[in-house]
């Protein structure tokens, strides 16, 4: 629709007309190519998301990459959705439709999918009732039906002071004073009730928010509450719910089967600075021991237990196990050895099961940056026994163990006949044949699977465990001491077994607080996450 200047018409009237054209001509063009980055980064994510389901559990550059093309692609979806005129629908559309329908941006007419509400979710109806009488006529009106739609709320969380009074009565004969005994508190002569001591704890070690941000989001409901006094609860909180840490600590860690796996975090250390070593950070580690029977049917509850480490050292793994026995699957970390070795009688600590998909990502690496063919066949080989253990999650343990006898056992030799045939042809140096050695020279912890159908093909049980650390040190950089390293491993281990139970953490931390002082310690493990899931909730749901 471009004309030469010379060629335009002088009626102001036909002017206006062009230029109304040409800005919807422009908004048109904007809005296409608005749309064009939304597909184009949503095909991005889905490459990125196919690459991780062919090679395995991806590195942490790859998941980077997944978070920050997510990212991206969520800031373009608020600028199109902040610019476009048109109303979505929201049918019943579904997860995976949602997921891969980015290019539904482009298309009219548009479609999301539906918020999911639980059935606990309150509900309110308000009727809109026309009245008695016929506007036109002024005739009675009778109830033909009703049309229902839903709209979806939020009751903006507030603070309340409680006032509890306790009311003084005596006797008129004998002069006795009369008085209910005042309610245990979570913490003795605290201002600090259970639920919000509850969110603190929730907001802080899963939420990751820091202490002063709270302040400010509790400054807007009408509270100041210095983060230092929050601090403070915390860490009484903490002292609080210690026993039944340690119960739940003591259940795991006798279990027969334990996934585990560690993860660096920065601690702070003056005594580094005062001495001039670096910045006074130093790299602490968390390590995560899991019991998850739930892809072998098994009936132990899940849960996870979280041990800060202020160092790599094999003290301190030895010592987190140090009364364990049965089978430990886990990496390569040299600190595991002596748990694996035989000792004077021939008997072993633990037995040891290798994880296939830290194998797997040392070929995946290869690949990426040399594109062997080698390594392509080796993640192709890997990725067949890993489509045969897709189809048996879940399942009883004899049955796991029956399918892999018949289907992967000759995958696995044939693997292992393959990469040792590899290993003389390629230079014995090389990134590829360290992939193959790493694998060959573990092969009967990598085998263990095959013979037992409790154990996973991998490790990646206790790599969930270990993703919230991951996410919470985006935001708080660092703990602020050793002690602060193992007060995150200690609320870590409440919350994320809470979690793993199917619990809402911070519902359940509030009822454990409120109750946990009146409680006998005999009969603390009423409060265990999985015995609390059958007891509290359906009192929680009925009220």
């Amino acid at each position: 629709m471009s004309q030469d200047a010379a060629s335009l018409p002088n009626d102001p009237a036909i002017l206006k007309a062009m230029i109304a054209a040409l800005q919807a001509e422009n908004g048109k063009i904007l809005a296409t190519l608005r749309a064009h980055d939304l597909l184009v980064q949503g095909l991005r994510i889905r490459i990125a998301k196919l690459k991780k389901q062919k090679f395995g559990p991806s590195s942490e550059k790859i998941e980077r990459e997944i978070e920050q093309l997510e990212l991206a692609l969520e800031d373009l979806k608020v600028a199109f959705a902040e610019t476009d005129d048109t109303l979505p629908d929201e049918g019943d559309v579904s997860d995976a439709e949602d997921q891969a329908g980015t290019s539904a941006s482009a298309a009219a007419p548009k479609q999301r999918r539906r918020p999911k509400v639980s059935p606990g979710t309150p509900r309110e109806r308000r009727e809109l009732d026309p009245g008695d009488a016929c506007p036109d006529c002024g005739g009675k009106l009778r109830v033909v039906g009703e049309d229902v739609s839903e709209l979806l709320d939020m009751i903006a969380a507030q603070l309340k002071v409680i006032e509890i009074v306790r009311v003084k009565k005596s006797c008129r004969c004998c002069e006795k004073i009369v008085q209910q005994p005042a309610p245990s508190r979570p913490i003795p002569r605290s201002m600090a009730g259970p639920s919000l001591l509850a969110f603190i704890l929730v907001s802080k070690f899963d939420d990751h928010l820091p202490l002063y941000w709270l302040n400010e989001i509790f400054a807007r409901m009408g509270a100041d509450i210095p983060d230092t006094t929050m601090v403070d609860w915390c860490g009484r909180a903490m002292k609080t719910l210690a026993p039944l840490i340690q119960r739940i600590e003591a259940a795991i860690m006798t279990s027969d089967l334990l996934h585990a796996d560690d993860t660096p975090i920065r601690v702070l250390d003056r005594s580094r600075r005062d001495k001039g070593l670096g910045k006074g950070v130093k790299k602490g580690r968390i390590w995560a021991y899991v019991r998850d029977q739930r892809p072998w049917a098994g009936v132990a509850p899940p849960g996870a237990v979280y041990q800060f480490a202020p160092d790599w050292k094999e003290e301190h793994v030895l010592s987190h196990l140090g009364s364990a026995r049965g089978i430990l699957q886990a990496d390569a970390y040299k600190g595991y050895a002596k748990l694996y070795a035989p000792d004077l009688d021939g008997k072993r600590q633990f037995q040891e099961a290798a994880c296939w998909a830290h194998m797997r990502r040392d070929f995946y690496d290869v690949w990426t940056s040399t594109k062997s063919e080698i390594a392509r066949e080796a993640l192709d080989r890997i990725g067949a026994i890993y489509d045969i253990e897709r189809k048996i999650n879940g399942q009883p343990a004899a049955v796991r163990k029956a399918v892999r006898q018949d289907k992967s056992k000759a995958k696995v030799e044939a693997f292992r006949v393959w990469a040792e045939k590899q290993l003389t042809r390629i230079p014995g140096k090389s990134d590829l044949a360290k992939a193959f050695r790493y694998g060959l020279s573990r092969w009967g912890a990598f085998t263990l699977f095959l013979e037992d159908g409790r154990v996973a093909i991998d490790n990646n049980a206790a790599e969930r465990a270990l993703r919230p650390i991951g996410v919470g040190r985006r935001n708080w950089l660092f703990a602020g001491s050793d002690a602060g390293g193992e007060t995150l491993a200690r609320a870590m281990t409440i919350i994320e077994t809470a979690k793993m139970n199917g619990l809402d953490p911070q519902a359940y931390l509030a009822d454990i607080l409120d109750r946990i002082n009146d409680h006998m310690n005999p009969r603390l493990d009423e409060l265990l996450p999985w015995n609390w899931a059958l007891k509290a909730a359906p009192q929680e749901q009925a009220a």
